[in-house]
């Protein structure tokens, strides 16, 4: 037995009075007339030993009275089993996980409900004198501070389920900051969550100067269903094609999910897309063809139908179909006639055909491809001109001059990191490897024919090659080499061919099947590859054209319920910009620079560790927390509030000594009044 104020014991010296008042109590005594004086002495032998046992009674009654009066206000508990109650004021913490997987169901409630009616009667079972933290997976630099009991009790009344995901490792270390910036000597931690595993990261409590105590909640389900994540086929999408999207979709519940709806909605026409049936504990991948009837930014979104943990039953994502593809072709003396067929044709790719000596450098980035025409030489300055511009998401493919000045060659080679051109052989090849695989061919042929007509060429460059260089081959030919290479440098990419264009050398022009799809996938591989999703709170970072011409233009993002201005490094012809979290709900963001012109469009959505519905239960915590941790079940337990009372408190016992000594006083009183001496 412990006391909150054990100084007060020294009211024990009050037993005193009732000895003093027992001892130095004198009566006045009656004359009594006997008419027989026979039983004299038998008479007051017998009343002498029952007023003495009867005043001995009474002075015992008095000082168990002031006994239990002193004990009552000297407020003796029972500490708890663990041994945590302590006297005194006290600092405490309280984590409230309102994370999405606390939207979960208990039998009547949701968790974070149920969390936030706990947390009050935690709050409820300590003193108008102790300071209480109230924090939260938001990490608020208001939730810092300790506050009253009162203001805690508005705080738990205030919070929202939020996006953010943390650590418990890291919530333990701003609780402990927290209460060690208190006043009081006495500090106690409590965490009410659901635990999930894959946040769960605390290791065995051995802190014996901080007490903590943990609330598990657990759900009446785990079951949830997840749009993982989604990606299109091909990293650019076309106008008037199907561009397929292939979506991930995740059973998280430890039973079959079938007949699972799932829905796309488009420029806000919404499409629905079928069923899918879900075995146990898998993930499945489904494609969806996404129809592109305009050019121009797209908005779509995803979506499952699954109750009760939405948050992740929607998927947004955004790409862009650009409104021509630009194509500049440069040359010597005459530019080749074939590279100009190729798209003279097709109002979307618009070619165009300049001198070498005439060239505008600062109007390369407005070009989707460029293409060197058969270059006796390739100048300096063009070299550095276009590995700028490869490095910003441009691409490059050279047609190599038969007379060549093959150090000018290699020394753009070297530039790109890529395998450089050796001498010009008369020696005739043939083509006998197509890359099914990359994105040049890799949809191009509804059927990947054996008698496919491929290139032949009579005299040809061959590439030395180093083991430094990262080729990717696009055609190769049967003796091994390369007629065809891709190298990716930063964004963009550099192709090299073997062989020049003119017939003379090659027939790669005459093949229809190859030469325009090969140019036409070159050209739109050029195109902007943003992703077409971004997750809150991990891609902090995005870039964009930069569009500014003053120091004094800013770029500002703004969604359906918020805008803002993001951070924003000038990286030359491209901008940086940092969200630094600003960015609290999923859907669309539009970038501007004036309202009425949408730059660019961002997509964001919920982060899916949420998703993973897989907990831990208090037997578990308490082995992987140690015994020195108090673990209270708080789901369905009816005398939680007592027994956080007892947890915070311990069991008191000042209401028995009160009752006592009542119950001695009335004895007293009686002793006088009804024993008749």
């Amino acid at each position: 037995m412990s006391f909150v104020y054990p100084w007060f014991l020294w009211a024990l010296l009050a037993i005193a009075l009732p000895i003093i008042i027992h001892l130095f109590h004198f009566r006045r005594f009656k004359t009594v007339y006997f008419t027989n004086v026979k039983f004299l002495k038998e008479v007051k032998e017998q009343t002498s030993a029952r007023s003495k046992l009867k005043h001995l009674l009474v002075l015992l009654a008095r000082i168990m009275a002031v006994i239990a009066l002193v004990l009552a206000f000297s407020m003796p508990f029972i500490p708890a089993k663990n041994g945590t109650s302590r006297a005194g004021n006290k600092d405490v913490s309280i984590y409230f996980d309102n994370s999405f997987s606390m939207s979960a169901e208990s039998e009547d409630v949701r968790l974070v409900e149920k969390a936030r009616t706990r947390i009050t009667e935690i709050i409820n079972a300590y003193g108008v004198d102790d300071r209480i933290q109230i924090l939260t997976a938001d990490f608020e630099g208001r939730d810092q501070r300790l506050l009253s009991k009162e203001d805690a009790r508005t705080r738990v009344n205030e919070i929202k389920v939020t996006y953010k995901v943390r650590s418990l490792s890291k919530v333990l270390a701003r609780q402990k900051q927290a209460v060690k910036a208190g006043n009081n000597r006495l500090k106690e931690l409590y965490i009410v969550s659901d635990f999930q595993k894959n946040i769960s990261d605390l290791d065995m409590y051995q802190d014996s100067t901080i007490d903590l105590t943990i609330v598990p909640l657990q759900s009446v389900q785990n079951q949830n269903v997840a749009i993982d994540s989604a990606w299109f086929q091909s990293p650019v999408q076309s106008l008037n094609q199907p561009n397929p999207l292939i979506v991930k979709v995740r059973n998280l519940s430890k039973k079959e999910i079938p007949g699972l709806r799932m829905s796309l909605q488009i420029d806000n026409q919404t499409r629905p897309l079928g069923t899918l049936n879900l075995p146990a504990l898998t993930a499945i991948y489904d494609t969806v063809d996404v129809p592109v009837l305009r050019t121009g930014w797209h908005e779509a979104k995803l979506n499952i139908a699954d109750f009760p943990v939405e948050f992740d039953n929607d998927y947004y994502f955004t790409f862009k179909v650009d409104e021509q593809v630009n194509i500049l072709q440069i040359y010597q003396d005459q530019p080749n006639q074939f590279i100009q067929a190729s798209f003279a044709d097709n109002d979307y790719f618009k070619a165009t055909a300049q001198q070498v000596g005439q060239l505008n450098y600062a109007a390369f980035a407005e070009y989707d491809l460029v293409i060197l025409d058969e270059l006796p030489s390739v100048p300096t300055g063009l070299i550095s001109e276009l590995k700028n511009y490869v490095s910003n998401a441009g691409n490059v493919v050279l047609f190599p001059h038969p007379e060549a000045n093959v150090a000018d060659y290699n020394n753009l080679c070297k530039q790109f990191r890529a395998n450089t051109y050796t001498s010009f052989e008369e020696q005739e090849r043939k083509v006998s490897y197509v890359n099914f695989q990359e994105f040049i061919f890799n949809d191009v042929f509804e059927e990947r024919r054996s008698n496919l007509k491929l290139p032949i060429t009579s005299s040809n460059y061959k590439f030395s090659r180093k083991a430094s260089t990262q080729e990717e081959v696009i055609l190769r030919y049967r003796d091994g080499g390369s007629f065809i290479g891709k190298y990716k440098m930063d964004k963009g990419h550099l192709f090299l061919c073997a062989a020049p264009l003119r017939l003379d050398y090659s027939d790669l022009v005459k093949n229809g099947e190859i030469f325009v799809p090969m140019l036409y996938k070159m050209a739109l591989s050029a195109t902007s590859e943003n992703k077409i999703a971004y997750i809150i709170g991990q891609d902090e970072v995005l870039e964009t054209d930069n569009r500014t011409t003053t120091a004094e233009m800013v770029y500002k993002m703004k969604g359906a319920q918020t805008s803002f201005i993001p951070e924003q490094r000038n990286m030359g012809n491209r901008m940086v910009l940092g969200m630094n979290n600003q960015v609290q709900e999923a859907g669309f963001y539009n970038l501007y620079l004036s309202p009425e012109s949408v730059l660019d469009k961002f997509s964001f959505n919920y982060d899916r560790k949420e998703s993973y519905l897989s907990f831990y239960t208090p037997e578990e915590l308490v082995k992987l927390l140690g015994n020195q941790v108090a673990v209270i079940e708080g789901t369905n337990r009816n005398d939680f509030q007592e027994v956080i009372n007892a947890q915070s408190k311990g069991s008191p016992l000042w209401k028995f000594c009160l009752f006592a000594c009542l119950f001695f006083l009335a004895l007293e009183i009686a002793l006088i009044r009804i024993w008749k001496v």
